[in-house]
């Protein structure tokens, strides 16, 4: 038996799966869900403004509720809609939209998934796992020279970046610390995409540190999470994957912010979109927290996967905002990620639409931010960018919009995370904290790191935000004040 054979052998806890199931059925129902979307009325005016009433009060939204929203054709009740998710995305999360940047540790992988440019049958692909001197290297491109504070690290399934490569790398990017003009950079928060994984491996990722966990389900809809992911592989078990954010909230984890999300395009979009509801739901019910976060990436092109052009489920530009808007109103409480897979265009509507994420100077090659000079290859890359601004374009841009960036992580340190978080962003009180740290970062970033057209507009929108501190909270203004003389005097990562 070879090692890596060994290895896959021993992945899947079958214990850590039949605890959470219901008579033997996970928690997505095929027939059910489609069932909850033909049975839903097309709702009148009056019955879509109870419903956003009920998400505008930051509660979870009933799977019927969200299936009469689908169902909405009038483009005057669709703008009203759009108008409430940013109403709701506003009074949870400020103006604030937060950044990061994706790190890729390795492309090897011992799934086969057909959608997949980094799939195992893929010979054209070249592999590539990061050492721990190149991990350091592509840190410092991103905390001393672009000025990222937080990223997440992406790892495939192999042996080769298993629970002790996925710790030894967290470790080594929280160590580097780089000069920069007036202080120094440095990533102060790891979120993980990656496998599943026991309770036992989530247990030492909090141990190093972790952010969020992040576990894409690609697609909820059964037989064709079969089709996809070859029967024989790790990733064909749907129900190891589907509770995967189950384990991870386990109390013996000590993990407690985890990230959901489907690739739109394998299926139905309005299937998906329900059952990610769902999936909330049963993480409410069963763990007593949602999801901190929910990405959508949606189908794109990649390298030997012919399935990309071949899906009759490709989801329009149209299709792609309700998406957003639609989960915002049902999950109102949650972030909202939209990746540099998508155009600038798309990702600037997307904002108005719920959005509250977006990474920047974005490079998916195995090395490519301290190697490659910003070039797309697509033998290296899981797939092609659609966004390739740089941060500090990114930056310029939301200040031209009226948006300031965030690249706060106080909240996470503070303790202000799982349950305790769910409570704040449903109150609407977590935003004012977050509005305190944003404007701290933001003004670390600009004088570290912004060229001069930017630092000026981004100045503009520190004196509206800093008079909105201001206004809002007379009485601990000067306390946040002093902060920000004594980040502008050259300190650096102070929060409140």
């Amino acid at each position: 038996m070879s090692t890596e054979t060994a290895w896959v052998a021993t992945r899947i806890k079958r214990d850590q799966i039949d605890k959470y199931l219901e008579r033997g059925r996970d928690y997505i129902q095929d027939d059910r869900v489609w069932d909850e979307i033909k049975r839903a009325p097309e709702p009148s005016a009056d019955r879509v403004r109870e419903i956003l009433a009920k998400s505008l009060e930051v509660k979870t939204l009933a799977p019927g509720e969200l299936a009469e929203l689908i169902r909405v054709k009038d483009p005057a009740m669709l703008e009203e809609m759009r108008e409430t998710a940013l109403r709701i995305k506003l009074k949870v999360y400020d103006d604030r939209i937060v950044t990061f940047a994706p790190l890729y540790m390795g492309n090897y992988c011992v799934n086969n998934c057909v959608y997949c440019g980094f799939k195992r049958e893929n010979l054209t692909q070249k592999r590539r796992v990061l050492s721990m001197d190149e991990i350091r290297r592509e840190t410092e491109s991103l905390a001393g020279r672009i000025g990222h504070k937080r990223i997440i690290a992406v790892y495939g399934e192999h042996p080769l970046t298993g629970i002790d490569y996925i710790t030894e790398s967290m470790r080594t990017i929280y160590d580097v610390k780089v000069p920069t003009k007036h202080g120094y950079g440095n990533i102060r928060r790891i979120n993980v995409n990656a496998a599943p994984m026991s309770t036992e491996e989530l247990k030492h990722l909090h141990e190093v540190g972790l952010g969020t966990f992040q576990v894409f389900q690609e697609t909820y809809h059964h037989e064709t999470y079969a089709k996809l992911h070859p029967k024989g592989t790790l990733k064909s078990d749907y129900q190891w994957r589907a509770y995967a954010m189950h384990r991870a909230l386990e109390p013996e984890t000590g993990i407690d912010d985890v990230g959901i999300g489907v690739l739109f395009g394998l299926y139905d979009w309005r299937f998906e979109v329900m059952s990610l509801l769902h999936h909330a739901i049963d993480l409410e019910a069963k763990m007593g927290i949602g999801p901190h976060t929910v990405s959508f990436p949606r189908l794109e092109p990649a390298l030997n996967a012919s399935y990309v052009t071949e899906s009759p489920y490709r989801v329009s530009d149209e299709d792609f905002l309700k998406i957003i808007m639609l989960i915002r109103l049902a999950i109102p409480y949650t972030g909202m990620i939209v990746t540099a897979r998508e155009t600038a265009e798309i990702r600037r509507k997307a904002i108005y639409h719920g959005t509250t994420q977006m990474d920047a100077s974005t490079r998916l090659g195995i090395g490519s931010y301290s190697e490659d000079g910003g070039r797309q290859e697509v033998e290296r890359q899981q797939f092609i960018l659609g966004d390739t601004r740089s941060l500090d374009e990114l930056v310029r841009d939301f200040a031209k919009d009226g948006f300031i960036t965030s690249f706060c992580t106080a909240g996470y340190r503070c303790g202000r995370t799982g349950k305790c978080i769910m409570e704040l962003l449903r109150s609407g009180k977590e935003g004012k904290f977050c509005k305190l740290n944003a404007v701290l970062t933001f003004q670390e970033w600009l004088d570290d790191f912004a060229t001069p057209e930017t630092r000026e507009l981004g100045m503009k929108v520190m004196e509206r935000e800093i008079g909105e501190i201001r206004d809002r909270n007379p009485r601990g203004f000067q306390v946040f004040y002093g902060f920000l003389e004594r980040v502008r005097k050259g300190e650096r990562d102070l929060f409140l």
